[in-house]
C-alpha cells in the first residue's frame, strides 16, 4: 500500500503514482475544506477543520491520468488556489504521447476583496444575488500544463499568446488531441494540455477571462484578465509589455465555446477503451432552471431567487443523506425526485409560461440498483429569461457525453445522432444555454453521491440533488464501513452524527 500524507497549506501536490491507495489529509485551517478527489470512489469527503482525516480509495476505479482539484466548501476558501493532486499514468501504458519535459499545473479561480461567505449568507437569507468576484486568478509556470478551473460563477476562455495548445485529457481521462488557440474550461474541470516552447525568445501572456453566456443586455459581470507571463530563458532584449493572447475570444462570444466542445472525443482505442451503456434500463429527463420561491423575511413574506431540477429545489437535510441511507433512518429525504419535469413547455421559447417560474422546494433523491444503465438528458430553460450554461458535475462518477444541441430534446431524432464510438468521458459538462446534453453511465460505484449545478449560486439556490447506488451484494461491491469516528465540525451546517454505533448526534 502506498500512500502520503498532505498538509493544507494552498500549495499545490503533485507526482503521485496511479498506485496510491491510501491518502491522509491535514488541516490546520478554521475554514470547512474539502479534500476533492475526482473520479476515485470509496471517498469520504473531508469538510473538518483542525484535523487530520485518512482516505481510502480503490485503485482500480482511476481512469488514465488523472487532475484533482483541492478545494474549500465555501465560496472564500473555493475564492482561492488551493491546488491538486495529479494522478500519473501506470509503467505499463505510460502517456499516450510523448512524455513532456516538464509539468506544471495552472489553477484557474476567483477573487473577492470583502468577506464573501458573510455576502453570500446575507443574499441567501434576503433571496438576492450573489456577489460577483472582483477579479479572477491565476497561478503556475509553462510546460505541460494541467488545468484546473476553480472559478466560483463563470466558464473561462484560457490561451497563450503566440502558442497553440494541444488538449490530451479533460477530467482524468483521455482525449484525441485537440490543437486549439485557446479552451473553454467549465468550473470544476481540469484539463492536460500540451504547449511547445516554439516561438522567439520573449516574454507572452497567459491569460484567462470569463465566458459569459447570459443575456448579451447583463453585463454585470467580472470583466477583468487573469494573466501570468510565460517568459523564455536566453539572451534578448525583453519588450516593455508581454503579447497579449489575439486567440482569446471575448466575454460573450458563445460560437468559439461551442466550436471547441465539439472536437473533444475519447483516446479509444485498446490501452484506453469506451464503453458505452447500452443497456439502459433508466431514462431520466431533467430540465434546469432559474426559479422564485416565497419565504419569510423578519415576518415579512418576500419572494427570493431558486433554482431547480424538475421544478424542486434541493433543500439541505437537518442529517446528511448518506448516514440517513446507512443507518435507515427515517424523515431525512424522500425517494421521489422526478424523471420527468412535471409539465412539458418549450423549454427554450423567448417567453415561457408564468407557471414555470415558481417551484417546490424539497430533500428528494434517486434511487438506482447497482450496475443499472442509466441516460440521462439535461434540458435547459428560459424561465426568467435566464436561460446561460450549466456546468453539471456528478460526484463519485464519470460518465460519456453522447449528445448535445439547441433546443428542444426530441426523443425520437436526437438519439439518433448520439456518438457511441468515441464520447468523451467527463465528470462536468456544460450544458449549453437553451439547450440540452445527453450522458450515460454505468451505476457501480455504491454510496450517496451529488449531482449539481457548479455556479456555486445555482448550487445555493437548489440546482442539486442526489442519486443513491444501492450496494451490489458482496463486500467489494458495497458501501464500506465508516470510519470509527469523525470529529465534530462547528462550522458545519448540518448536525452529523458519530459513526459509530451510539447514534448519538452531534449539535
Amino acid at each position: 500500500m502506498n500512500s502520503i500524507t498532505i498538509d493544507y497549506e494552498g500549495n499545490t501536490r503533485t507526482g503521485i503514482a496511479s498506485s496510491l491507495n491510501n491518502i491522509s489529509w491535514v488541516n490546520s485551517s478554521t475554514d470547512v475544506l474539502i479534500a476533492y478527489y475526482r473520479n476515485m470512489s470509496e471517498i469520504y469527503d473531508s469538510d473538518f477543520p483542525d484535523y487530520s482525516t485518512p482516505y481510502n480509495f480503490t485503485a482500480d476505479e482511476f481512469l488514465d491520468n488523472i487532475t484533482a482539484p483541492l478545494q474549500g466548501t465555501k465560496m472564500k476558501t473555493r475564492a482561492g488556489v488551493h491546488g491538486a493532486i495529479v494522478v500519473l499514468p501506470n509503467e505499463e501504458t505510460g502517456f499516450p504521447f510523448l512524455e513532456p519535459d516538464g509539468e506544471e499545473i495552472l489553477v484557474l479561480g476567483s477573487w473577492y476583496v470583502g468577506d464573501v461567505n458573510e455576502e453570500v449568507a446575507e443574499d441567501l437569507e434576503n433571496g438576492a444575488d450573489t456577489p460577483r468576484s472582483d477579479s479572477y486568478t491565476i497561478n503556475g509556470q509553462p510546460g505541460d500544463f494541467c488545468a484546473c478551473s476553480n472559478a466560483m460563477n463563470a466558464e473561462l476562455y484560457f490561451a497563450i499568446a503566440q502558442h497553440n495548445l494541444t488538449v490530451v485529457g479533460l477530467d482524468g481521462s483521455y482525449v484525441k488531441p485537440v490543437i486549439t488557440g485557446f479552451v473553454m474550461i467549465t468550473l470544476g474541470q481540469t484539463m492536460d494540455m500540451l504547449v511547445t516552447a516554439n516561438q522567439p525568445l520573449g516574454r507572452y501572456y497567459v491569460a484567462a477571462r470569463q465566458y459569459d453566456s447570459a443575456r448579451p443586455d447583463v453585463t454585470d459581470y467580472d470583466q477583468t484578465n487573469a494573466t501570468a507571463i510565460l517568459e523564455y530563458r536566453g539572451n534578448y532584449t525583453t519588450s516593455a509589455d508581454p503579447i497579449f493572447p489575439s486567440t482569446l475570444p471575448f466575454y460573450e462570444d458563445f460560437v468559439p465555446a461551442l466550436s471547441f466542445t465539439s472536437r473533444l472525443w475519447s483516446l479509444a482505442n485498446h490501452d484506453h477503451p469506451v464503453n458505452v451503456p447500452k443497456n439502459i434500463t433508466t431514462r431520466m429527463y431533467i430540465a434546469a432552471s432559474m426559479n422564485s420561491v416565497t419565504f419569510d423575511y423578519e415576518g415579512i413574506t418576500k419572494s427570493g431567487l431558486a433554482s431547480s431540477l424538475n421544478n424542486v429545489s434541493w433543500i439541505n437535510p437537518s442529517t446528511d443523506v448518506l448516514l440517513a441511507y446507512y443507518r435507515n433512518m427515517s424523515g431525512i429525504y424522500t425517494p421521489d425526485f422526478p424523471e420527468y419535469p412535471p409539465i412539458l413547455f418549450n423549454f427554450t421559447a423567448d417567453e415561457v409560461p408564468d407557471y414555470t417560474m415558481t417551484t417546490i422546494q424539497g430533500t428528494k433523491v434517486k434511487i438506482f440498483d447497482y450496475n443499472e444503465e442509466v441516460e440521462i438528458v439535461f434540458q435547459g430553460t428560459n424561465v426568467f429569461d435566464a436561460s446561460e450554461d450549466h456546468p453539471m458535475h456528478l460526484h463519485g462518477y464519470t460518465f460519456y457525453v453522447v449528445g448535445s444541441g439547441y433546443g428542444n430534446f426530441d426523443d425520437v431524432t436526437d438519439p439518433e445522432g448520439y456518438n457511441l464510438v468515441d464520447p468523451p468521458k467527463m465528470n462536468t459538462v456544460s450544458l449549453p444555454k437553451k439547450g440540452w446534453v445527453a450522458l450515460k453511465f454505468k451505476a457501480s460505484n455504491p454510496g450517496v453521491w451529488l449531482w449539481h449545478c457548479h455556479l456555486d449560486r445555482h448550487l445555493s439556490w437548489g440546482m442539486d440533488t442526489v442519486f443513491i447506488v444501492k450496494n451490489g451484494g458482496t463486500r467489494e461491491t458495497s458501501i464500506r464501513e465508516p470510519p470509527p469516528y469523525m470529529p465534530p465540525c462547528s462550522s458545519s451546517a448540518i448536525r452529523l452524527q458519530r459513526l459509530d454505533n451510539s447514534g448519538e448526534k452531534i449539535n
